[in-house]
């Protein structure tokens, strides 16, 4: 190999380490491919069917057989490609009937052919797009063809590897490819796992072993082939002393562990990029080099992953999908309540049954056993904190948790096993169970931001779009800038609200359960989206609309105490986004009734553009028993690190702790939970900004809550007759004339000082203006509502 200018070091590549490094510019092979000097003959596209091979040396030729006639344009050994992915030499055969194409019974799974199945059958040139594609190495596990005839009679591997080049030197190989292959009258099975494709033309470039599908190249004598025993085979690969060929016979090779035709954006699932990255990187990567590295290595394989975050979020779904990209046994799917039993020692029993096949695998096989995946749904409905005495009294609980701790890192390791858990309340599960060894990967399925919200609605309109049935004046964009806080769950929700709306209009109207002919021109277009953003709403935080209800004026700025007000609330918002230190911050908001402090929290909550906003008040709580509200304004402080920005507005304070006056009374329970969370730090470097409004400061005082906010801000009732006149000019109330009529009426009683709220005037006004009430009426009406 040294003639091709790779290094005499790495031209072994071994498990783990599937690089060859080129140096110096390499002359061509010495024999390149038959053809290769000019422009290959060519034939039409074929449609041929699918039938047997008509000859044991046309399987063992590894090429597909063809009647003369239908190629006789073309040479024998001529190159085709299969249904657009699969690259074979044809081997004309006289006993092929003509429109047939025999496929070897190890080929057709590998396409997945039935006999009798149409094949697309078109001229393959490797190279066409300029590049001279030659195999560096190629990677190959082998096995005996036929068990019966399996022993552990030592096979040289060099001599292995001299009569497989001999057979298939200038053919074109691809990853996932099997072949056959005659041994000195045993007949070997052949899988292809990965080929270092090399371009002559780019020897700079660094060669990695690739084990997809698309990546093909030429068989030729430099060739580096190592060949590895088939998992569970009892093949014995020797190699002779002073050999050159690879050194790594009989050696473990990492297993397979990603499908080869497995593609990411197949997956059905947006927004996760990044969380896919870290789990890639956390739990599998040790698992696809290979044994020999990683006990060198001393790593230690990951055995638990939890996903934990709100329900919707596509836990379950990434679980499930993990298990389908992975070339490992098919997993086990169990809801944490179904490994309960009423019986005794029955819920232990459940759960090592879960791990016995794992288990017997691993005794025979051990680092060469395949991966065998547990996911747990619901895992904190069964595996809590131990000793809480929640429990039924039977200790039921406990045990389980134990059984489980056992089996994932007790006495006997096993480590061809992962557990991925899904909870909502990472919080209620054993801490035994989330510390290295068991649950150490712990990664949170948030809220998807606004490209996540994007790349899910495209996921669930694809084949809308596919179709034409998604019509050209959507713009996802806009529609993944109004779903803020929703789901992936109620995304999908919202695509399938939109397409009902779009049916709808083709319903008949004389009866609405059948629909007009003309359904088939339906298109779901953007008035259907919006139309269903009024009947989806998240389950998390607060829709914009609920928020603009309370300030439904907007804020008026009438004098420069609520520009300042404006200008600090605002400052305290770039501080929370932008500070290293401080990514808590509260304020608390307190006046009189009627000053417009809920419209200001709200309005800041809106400006602050944050992702996630929620609110908290008592009318959200009406009808709960006090255990009850605790544990809901519990939920609602879990809920408010969905996001990296998160804005909390609690609501009348003095009303969520069961204030009244009257003994004086109130919740000390809920107070405390208050002033725990006000305190309490950000976790995952979240930052949150809470906004609290009271009408009873003084009585906050002496509970001391108000220690406990980082800002106060007093909001005080309007005292200017001025103040009045900017608001009845901003709400367009009567006319200049009038509204200067009312201020004169208002300036001649009293020393022309007011004091009312700006909520209980703005009241006042839009009620006389509904009543067509004349000056005097409204005069009148101020000031019997500043006396109320």
């Amino acid at each position: 190999m040294e003639k091709f200018g790779f290094q005499k070091v790495a031209n072994n590549p071994g498990p783990g380490q599937p690089f060859i490094n080129h140096n110096q510019p390499p002359p061509r092979p010495e024999h390149p491919p038959a053809g290769t000097q000019q422009p290959p003959r060519t034939f039409s596209r074929k449609k041929l069917i699918t039938a047997n091979c008509s000859s044991n040396q046309v399987a063992l030729s590894n090429k597909v057989g063809v009647s003369p006639n239908d190629f006789a344009e073309v040479p024998d050994s001529s190159t085709v490609v299969l249904d657009g992915n699969f690259v074979y030499s044809i081997y004309k055969d006289a006993n092929m009937q003509q429109g047939q194409i025999g496929l070897a019974g190890n080929v057709r799974p590998w396409g997945r052919w039935s006999l009798g199945q149409p094949v697309t059958v078109e001229p393959y040139n490797i190279f066409a797009n300029g590049n001279s594609n030659y195999l560096g190495a190629i990677d190959l596990f082998v096995d005996f063809r036929q068990k019966s005839k399996a022993n552990s009679s030592p096979i040289n591997h060099e001599e292995l590897i001299k009569i497989f080049l001999s057979n298939h030197e200038n053919m074109i190989l691809q990853p996932t490819q099997p072949l056959v292959m005659d041994f000195r009258g045993l007949i070997l099975s052949v899988y292809v796992i990965g080929c270092q494709v090399i371009d002559l033309n780019n020897i700079q470039a660094t060669a990695t072993m690739l084990e997809d599908l698309s990546s093909k190249g030429i068989l030729i004598k430099q060739t580096a082939i190592n060949f590895y025993p088939q998992e569970g085979s009892i093949i014995n690969l020797i190699k002779p002393k002073g050999s050159k060929s690879s050194n790594h016979a009989n050696k473990n090779r990492a297993n397979q562990l990603i499908r080869p035709d497995f593609k990411l954006d197949q997956m059905g699932i947006g927004g996760l990029d990044q969380e896919f990255q870290q789990i890639f990187r956390r739990a599998f990567v040790s698992r696809i080099v290979s044994p020999d590295l990683v006990d060198s290595l001393g790593l230690r394989h990951v055995k638990g992953l939890l996903l934990y975050g709100p329900p919707g979020t596509g836990k379950t779904l990434i679980a499930r999908q993990i298990g389908k990209m992975l070339n490992v046994k098919e997993p086990k799917i169990v809801n944490g309540p179904e490994m309960l039993s009423k019986y005794v020692g029955s819920s232990e029993e459940n759960i090592r049954n879960l791990f016995k096949d794992a288990e017997a695998e691993y005794k025979t096989k051990k680092e060469n056993s395949q991966l065998h995946i547990i996911i747990f749904d619901e895992l904190d409905s069964v595996f809590k904190q131990r000793g809480g005495g929640k429990g039924d009294g039977t200790g039921v609980g406990d045990n389980v948790v134990n059984q489980l701790l056992a089996k994932m890192d007790g006495v006997d390791q096993l480590n061809n096993i992962l557990i991925i858990g899904m909870t909502n309340r990472l919080d209620l599960i054993d801490n035994a169970l989330l510390r290295p060894g068991r649950f150490e990967i712990q990664i949170e399925i948030s809220l998807p931001d606004e490209k996540g919200r994007k790349d899910i609605l495209l996921i669930h309109t694809k084949k809308m779009k596919d179709n034409e049935l998604l019509g050209n004046d959507i713009d996802f964009d806009e529609i993944a800038a109004s779903t803020k806080n929703f789901t992936g769950a109620e995304l999908e929700g919202l695509v399938n609200s939109a397409t009902s709306f779009a049916i709808s209009e083709y319903t008949k109207s004389e009866n609405i359960a059948q629909v007009d002919e003309n359904v088939a021109k339906m298109k779901v277009s953007r008035k259907h989206f919006f139309q269903a953003l009024q009947e989806v709403k998240p389950a998390f935080g607060v829709n914009e609309e609920d928020l603009t209800g309370n300030s439904p004026y907007g804020i008026i700025p009438y004098n420069h105490r609520v520009n300042e007000i404006f200008d600090k609330l605002q400052s305290y918002i770039e501080e929370v986004k932008n500070s290293s230190t401080e990514r808590l911050i509260s304020v608390l908001l307190h006046g009189e009734q009627g000053v417009g402090k809920t419209a200001i929290a709200s309005y800041l909550a809106l400006k602050s553009e944050f992702p996630f906003i929620k609110m908290l008040s008592a009318e959200s709580l009406v009808g709960m028993s006090e255990a009850m509200k605790i544990a809901t304004i519990d939920n609602i402080f879990r809920d408010i690190y969905r996001s990296p920005l998160n804005v909390l507005v609690i609501d009348k304070i003095e009303t969520l702790i069961n204030y009244v006056p009257i003994g004086p009374r109130f919740s000390n329970e809920i107070l405390q939970m208050l002033i725990v969370n006000l305190n309490k730090k950000a976790p995952n470097g979240r930052r949150l900004l809470i906004i609290g409004t009271t009408s009873q400061y003084s009585v906050l005082k002496h509970m001391n809550l108000v220690e406990n906010f980082t800002k106060t801000i007093e909001i005080k009732k309007l005292t200017k007759i001025e103040e009045i006149s900017i608001i009845m000019k901003h709400l367009n109330f009567m006319n200049e004339q009038e509204r200067s009529i009312i201020t004169n009426q208002l300036s001649s009683i009293g020393d022309g000082q007011i004091n009312i709220g700006v909520k209980k005037l703005i009241q006042v006004l839009m009620n006389c203006q509904y009543l067509k009430t004349d000056v005097n009426g409204v005069v009148e009406n101020i000031l019997e509502a500043q006396l109320s």
